[in-house]
C-alpha cells in the first residue's frame, strides 16, 4: 500500500464547516474527487491536488530549508478521532497558505535540492526509501512544481487547505 500526501482548497466557509463537521469534510473530498477525476484539472486550478509518494522526500527537503509553513502534513489538527488514511487530517488557515504560497514561489526546486546526497535520504528513511538511482531528486520535481503552482493558486483566491496523508 502506497502512502500519498493530499490537499483540498476550501474556502473560508467551508473550512469552517469541515472544522464543525468532519464527516462533511471528507464527503466533499469524495465528491470533489469524483468531479475532478475525469478530467484531471492542473494543479493551478484544481481543488484537490497530490504529491503522490514524494510528499516525504518534500518534507525532508523543506524541513531542511527551515521552511516556514508545514504544508506537508498542515498545522491545525482537526477530526483527531476520524482516519483518513494514516492519521487525522489537518489544514492550513487561508493567511497561512499566503506565506507558504509566497515562500514557496521564492524556492525553486534546483536550489531546493542543492548540496542533498541521495545517502542522506535513505539515512533518514524518506519514503519512498529508494534513493540509489543516480538523478533520484529529480523525480520530486514535477510534484514539488505542482504543489508551488496549487498552493499559489490557492492563495490568490484566499482559500484555506485540507491535508492528509492517504
Amino acid at each position: 500500500m502506497s502512502m500519498w500526501g493530499e490537499y483540498l482548497r476550501v474556502t473560508a466557509a467551508e473550512l469552517e464547516q469541515a472544522l464543525r463537521d468532519p464527516e462533511w469534510a471528507l464527503d466533499y473530498v469524495e465528491t470533489v474527487t469524483d468531479a475532478e477525476e475525469e478530467s484531471e484539472p492542473e494543479p493551478a486550478v484544481a481543488r484537490r491536488y497530490g504529491t503522490y509518494k514524494a510528499w516525504d522526500l518534500l518534507r525532508f527537503l523543506l524541513a531542511r530549508a527551515e521552511f516556514p509553513v508545514n504544508v506537508i502534513h498542515g498545522e491545525e489538527p482537526f477530526a483527531e478521532d476520524e482516519d483518513w488514511g494514516y492519521g487525522p487530517p489537518a489544514y492550513l488557515r487561508p493567511e497561512r497558505v499566503r506565506t507558504a504560497a509566497k515562500a514557496l514561489r521564492a524556492l525553486d526546486y534546483t536550489r531546493l535540492t542543492e548540496g542533498v546526497d541521495p545517502a542522506e535520504l535513505t539515512a533518514a528513511e524518506v519514503y519512498p526509501l529508494d534513493w540509489e538511482e543516480p538523478g533520484v531528486l529529480e523525480w520530486g520535481r514535477p510534484w514539488y512544481e505542482g504543489l508551488v503552482e496549487y498552493v499559489t493558486a490557492a492563495a490568490r483566491a484566499d482559500d484555506a487547505l485540507l491535508v492528509w496523508t492517504d
